[in-house]
């Protein structure tokens, strides 16, 4: 997917060295998508999740229509509309379920369970796609696995449902990467982004509608921030991984837990403790040793394109 931003800062940056490049436009995505996280905990305060989906996908789709629009017709020739309507089923629910989530778990906590994404990723597309893992790969996931497990820390204290329903979103987003990937061998990337795009919105509307809550003009202002949020940190994401081998943008896409937790912070009070840190430095640690792994192979998908926040 190709966005353009006709900005002098992009024509600055497109004289620095590609790895350079796709750290920085890394870095502009977590801070979009830090930012993003922490503007549906604040409008989850007011709204129910529901329609604050609808309202991040209905913004969303106005910042991306420029970019719909210089991609006319085509981006809609599709052989496969149930797979599509099947991909924008699953991004919802997963989306609900992560919107819901940053509603009731700290926000730190939430984040670094959402580093699980690609390791269910890998797995899955065992699965259902007959890709091969060997032994490295495999023991990848298991850290990551321990590192779930320090964060929620089964035993020490009861499991909360709330983190079952981060591991879940994560999941899901798994199944929703795995329809993807499924659909790159007959679909155009332009197809597929296309279609996500306009059927979110009015699949989210139903529900939202069952929960409405007038929001005034100040409120609106912050939905659409949400969805420009959003929509940023989705061109970043797709421009740094243009820009850069996947083992040397992935890393930065971790700076989000401290980004997300510093905000948090100030915005919320709201302050992780040792075992979150813990968990996350380690499902990171085995998040880029995968990400080196899928480089070698040639993964056709970016592990990060997993990630909830990277998402939605």
């Amino acid at each position: 997917m190709h966005l353009a931003l006709p900005t002098p800062a992009v024509a600055r940056l497109n004289g620095l060295s590609a790895p350079l490049r796709g750290a920085l436009w890394m870095c502009g995505a977590v801070a979009a998508f830090a930012v993003m996280i922490n503007l549906v905990r604040h409008l989850t305060l007011t709204f129910d999740p529901l329609q604050v989906v609808f309202f991040r996908n209905a913004f969303g789709l106005i910042a991306m229509l420029p970019w719909l629009t210089r991609g006319g017709l085509g981006g809609l020739r599709t052989r496969r509309i149930g797979v599509h309507l099947a991909r924008a089923a699953v991004g919802m629910v997963a989306m609900v379920l992560w919107f819901t989530t940053l509603s009731l778990m700290p926000l730190a906590e939430a984040t670094a369970l959402s580093f699980t994404a690609p390791m269910f990723t890998s797995v899955l597309a065992v699965l259902f796609l007959g890709e091969v893992m060997r032994a490295r790969r495999w023991s990848a996931i298991g850290i990551a696995f321990l590192g779930g497990l320090v964060i929620i820390r089964p035993g020490a204290q009861a499991i909360e449902p709330v983190a079952l329903l981060a591991v879940a979103t994560s999941l899901t987003w798994a199944g929703g990467t795995i329809l993807v990937k499924m659909m790159a061998r007959t679909e155009t990337a332009g197809a597929i982004v296309t279609w996500q795009t306009l059927l979110l919105t009015p699949l989210s509307l139903i529900p939202a509608l069952f929960v409405w809550v007038a929001p005034d003009l100040g409120q609106l202002l912050w939905l659409g921030l949400l969805g420009v949020a959003g929509s940023i940190g989705h061109l970043c994401m797709a421009r740094a991984l243009a820009s850069a081998d996947a083992t040397v943008v992935v890393p930065f896409d971790y700076l989000r837990l401290p980004l997300v937790a510093l905000i948090a912070f100030l915005a919320f009070g709201e302050t992780p403790d040792v075992w979150t840190w813990i968990g996350g430095g380690i499902i990171a640690a085995s998040g880029i040793y995968l990400a080196h792994r899928e480089s070698r192979v040639g993964s056709v998908t970016p592990p990060t394109a997993g990630s909830p926040a990277a998402q939605v």
